[in-house]
């Protein structure tokens, strides 16, 4: 318990480092945590000593007594509001620091461990360590009352402490058993809880396709769901049911150690009214600071396992290099070189997959078409070339100098880019341009999306839309940031054949005489005709045919029609 709750405390304070009035509101809620703990094993040496002296009871006591019971509720009062308090910033700042750490890991580190557990550790594991966040003072406050009792006992009896503490040292070492095996429990729960997650996605992500086939919906929720529920639901309810014996058989001990001082003592060695008074009082009172102890124990170890799951799953509290420095990047560039860059991974089918060497270069000003087969190493390369991945092998220079740790983060602001598996959001964040909304409604209606969105202060007034409206809307995005590099992956393969046209005869060709440099991943041969040069990818290895090898015969410039030529179409 002490590991767990150290443990969770420090990190708390790592959380808070930076906040020094944060960090005084933890010391002052500790603090008044220690005082009314301390103030309630005083409060008990008094009555016990106001009873051993009833007939002549002096006023000292009365006025010790008297005050005693105006602190109490004092810095009860005091720990308690600044708990409040603590708990608010502690969580408001856990969130972010972790939505932070988030952001601060390689995208190869976040796709190795899953967007599941990665939830799981934004919402379970920061539950939990809120949890224990309010429980530590706590906890803290009834120890040092059990400390300053067994303080005052041994003051009253030496030799009936050490009866106690054999006592307590039989229900501790009971209890240690029992915490391990529970400990167990709780961590095996703490791994089903990512699979849940990723069944709960499934659950909506998945929500058509349960719909249309009675045999995968019963299969989901009768074998997939049932069983993992019932598999939290068994071990929770094992590792409660080992601390709950503990809890008994620790309760029960006391009671015999009750037993053994007022009934079995008195006939043995004559104890003193005055101490058997006292020992009996004393462990009275501290039963129940010491059974809310056990009975947060639980918390304190899931908060304890949530810790150590954060750190596990790549969110410990050391930002990626160069993270925090990066500003808006460069505007201008004139040469990027690729020089022997490799990529190596674990594919999907489990075998290591290897992209490159890659040897090649680019000027501002053109279209490069990325093509091959699906699962070439097309899409890797882009984020290789991008600053999303890190080259296993060679480097990167962007006017000659290599792109390194510290300036990855910066290099990346050269690039726009709607990859397959774009996110939209619903506020064109980061975009602070003072004729924003005006700009947007233009691209609005050029990508014949006027009647479908609108938008005010930089925010889309909807995102319920087709696929293939929905990455016109992200194109739209990737147009307002007007960055010198734009990487598009197979952006056209959910258009229809008017914004296919718009896109690679006007849209593209419109960029290049703005100076930009565009990738475009494509399957669709009839234009390839149109890029400035080609890297074709085969199994990772890349080569660079003639473009009029690839493409011989595309559609005529002459015979297009624009999307934007007043041929409004229906969606």
């Amino acid at each position: 318990m002490t590991g767990d709750l150290l443990r969770v405390l420090g990190f708390i304070l790592r959380v808070l480092e930076g906040r020094p009035r944060a960090r005084m509101k933890v010391v002052a809620a500790l603090v008044a945590g220690l005082t009314s703990g301390a103030v309630s094993a005083l409060l008990i040496a008094t009555i016990n000593a106001s009873l051993a002296s009833l007939a002549h009871a002096s006023s000292g006591l009365l006025l010790r007594f008297i005050g005693l019971c105006l602190l109490l509720p004092v810095s009860r009062f005091v720990s308690e509001t600044l708990l409040l308090q603590l708990t608010a910033d502690a969580i408001c700042q856990l969130r972010l620091t972790l939505s932070r750490r988030v952001l601060a890991n390689s995208l190869k580190r976040l796709e190795v461990v899953g967007s599941a557990r990665i939830f799981a550790a934004l919402t379970s594991d920061v539950s939990s360590i809120a949890i224990a966040t309010t429980l530590a003072p706590l906890v803290l406050m009834h120890l040092t009352l059990v400390t300053g009792c067994l303080v005052y006992l041994g003051w009253l009896s030496w030799k009936l402490l050490l009866l106690v503490l054999a006592v307590a040292v039989t229900g501790i070492t009971a209890y240690r058993l029992a915490f391990q095996r529970a400990f167990h429990y709780f961590q095996r729960r703490r791994d089903t809880e990512d699979h849940l997650v990723g069944l709960l996605r499934g659950l909506t992500d998945g929500f058509k396709e349960l719909k249309l086939h009675i045999g995968r919906r019963r299969a989901f929720l009768d074998q997939e769901m049932t069983s993992t529920v019932e598999e939290l639901r068994r071990l929770g309810v094992r590792g409660g049911v080992v601390f709950a014996v503990a809890n008994s058989v620790g309760s029960t001990l006391f009671y015999a150690l009750i037993g053994v001082i007022l009934f079995a003592l008195p006939q043995l060695a004559g104890s003193d009214l005055e101490i058997l008074t006292g020992y009996t009082l004393a462990i009275l009172y501290i039963m129940v600071p010491i059974d809310a102890t056990l009975q947060n124990i639980p918390a304190l170890t899931r908060a304890g396992v949530a810790v150590e799951k954060i750190s596990r799953v790549g969110l410990a509290l050391d930002a990626e290099p160069g993270e925090a420095s990066a500003d808006h990047g460069p505007t201008t560039w004139r040469k990027l070189e690729i020089r022997g860059v490799t990529s190596v991974y674990d594919g999907r089918d489990g075998h290591p997959f290897t992209l490159g060497p890659v040897d090649t270069s680019f000027v501002p000003g053109e279209i490069l078409f990325l093509v091959g087969g699906n699962g070439s190493g097309k899409t890797t390369f882009a984020k290789v070339l991008a600053g999303l991945y890190v080259p296993s092998e060679g480097e990167i220079l962007l006017d000659g100098e290599p792109v390194t740790e510290e300036t990855r983060d910066r290099y990346r602001q050269l690039f726009s880019a709607v990859f397959s598996d774009f996110y939209l959001f619903r506020s064109l964040l980061g975009l602070e341009k003072q004729d924003l909304d005006r700009q947007a409604r233009t691209y609005l209606e050029r990508l014949d999306l006027d009647h479908k969105v609108s938008v005010e202060n930089g925010a889309l007034s909807t995102l319920d839309l087709s696929q293939g409206q929905r990455k016109r809307l992200a194109l739209l995005t990737s147009y307002l940031e007007d960055r010198p590099i734009y990487l598009f992956d197979e952006w056209a393969a959910d258009q229809d054949p008017v914004f296919k046209r718009l896109f690679y005869l006007e849209l593209l060709p419109e960029l290049r005489r703005r100076g930009k440099t565009i990738f475009v991943i494509s399957h669709d041969d009839a234009y390839f005709h149109l890029a400035d040069r080609v890297l074709r990818f085969e199994s990772g290895q890349v080569s660079y045919p003639a473009v009029s090898d690839l493409a011989p015969f595309g559609p005529s410039p002459g015979t297009v029609r624009s999307a934007t030529d007043g041929s409004r179409r229906q969606p």
